[in-house]
């Protein structure tokens, strides 16, 4: 998911709860300007900041936020994988485990 659409899933989520980004800002303890950023797609969140947003925020789980997104075909999705850096693949490695 990129950062495009990272945000609006975070905007369809939080227009859903009836609540405003600085409401959503202020319930995941974060700047309001970041969440308009994150939204527009110009900023794309760290797995610690989608968690406070989602969970603090949204009162909703990371695996709900993610559950109707279409998943990869694996050929695509090994793809994706072999261009992330060692460092990238540590990151999605801790954060798909946290799920």
């Amino acid at each position: 998911m990129d950062a495009v659409e990272t945000g609006k899933r975070i905007r369809h989520f939080r227009e859903k709860k009836g609540i405003t980004q600085g409401k959503l800002a202020t319930l995941a303890g974060i700047s309001p300007t970041y969440i308009y950023q994150i939204e527009r797609g110009a900023k794309c969140p760290t797995v610690e900041y989608l968690s406070l947003i989602v969970c603090d925020g949204l009162n909703m789980t990371l695996a709900d936020f993610f559950s109707d997104f279409p998943p990869m075909s694996s050929e695509a999705g090994r793809d994706r994988v072999s261009k992330l850096s060692q460092k990238q693949k540590q990151l999605l490695n801790a954060f798909l485990n946290s799920l």
